[in-house]
C-alpha cells in the first residue's frame, strides 16, 4: 500500500467456536485480524511538546501481563483523562504507579531511569524491553522498582513508551509540572536513540 508513516496492528484470538466460557476441547484455528493506520509517529505533537497525564485508581484485573482484548477500564481511564484536559492516565494500585492506559510509565532522576518491575500488573511491551538497551548505550542506569506518585511528581523528567508512541515525554502529572514543563534533554536523547535503532533493526 501507500502507507509511508503509521502502524500495522495485529490481533490474534482463539478462533471460531460455539459461544461458551469453556475453552474448546478440539484444536481450532486462531483468528488473525490486521489493519493499517496512517499516523504521524516520528514527529508527533506529543514528542514535540510533551503530554499531560492524570492519575486514577487501577481498577483492572490482576493479569495485566496478558495481552487481551479486555481493555474496558483502560479505555474508560483514557476517556476520563481526555475529558478533563489531559492526554493520558497513569494508574495507581496500592500507592504505586503501575502503567498508563496503553503505555508503560517511566521517570528520570539524575541519570537514573526508573520504571515498575515487570509483574502481573503491567504489560511489559516490546518497546519497554528495547529501552533498557537504548538507555545502556547512552550511559544511563535503569532501575526497576515501585514508583509512588510523590516519586513521579518530584522527577526531573518523565515519559511513556508504547509501540506507536515510542518514547513520549510527560511534562505534567496532575497539577504538578515536571522539570521546566518542556521535554527534557535525557528523554529527547533517548527517543532519538530509540528511533535510530528501530529504523536500523526494526525493533
Amino acid at each position: 500500500n501507500n502507507l509511508k508513516e503509521g502502524m500495522i496492528y495485529l490481533q490474534v484470538t482463539r478462533g471460531v467456536a460455539d459461544r461458551s466460557f469453556d475453552m474448546p476441547k478440539d484444536e481450532i484455528k486462531p483468528t488473525v485480524l490486521a489493519f493499517t493506520q496512517e499516523k504521524k509517529i516520528i514527529e508527533s505533537e506529543g514528542a514535540k511538546n510533551g503530554i499531560k497525564v492524570m492519575t486514577l485508581d487501577d481498577m483492572r484485573w490482576k493479569r495485566c501481563d496478558i495481552k487481551t482484548t479486555q481493555l474496558l477500564y483502560a479505555s474508560m481511564a483514557k476517556t476520563e483523562a481526555t475529558q478533563k484536559g489531559f492526554d493520558d492516565a497513569w494508574m495507581i494500585r496500592q500507592g504505586y504507579i503501575t502503567e498508563g492506559s496503553s503505555s508503560n510509565a517511566w521517570i528520570i532522576k539524575g541519570k537514573i531511569i526508573m520504571t515498575r518491575h515487570a509483574d502481573n500488573l503491567i504489560l511489559s511491551g516490546i518497546t519497554r524491553d528495547a529501552i533498557f538497551k537504548c538507555a545502556k548505550d547512552l550511559g544511563y542506569e535503569v532501575v526497576t522498582k515501585n514508583i509512588s506518585l510523590q516519586d513521579a511528581q518530584s522527577a526531573h523528567e518523565a515519559f511513556i513508551t508504547s509501540a506507536t508512541a515510542f518514547i513520549t515525554p510527560v511534562v505534567k502529572i496532575n497539577s504538578n509540572q515536571i522539570g521546566d514543563g518542556k521535554p527534557g534533554k535525557f528523554v529527547t536523547a533517548l527517543r532519538e536513540e530509540y528511533i535510530k535503532q528501530a529504523l536500523a533493526s526494526a525493533i
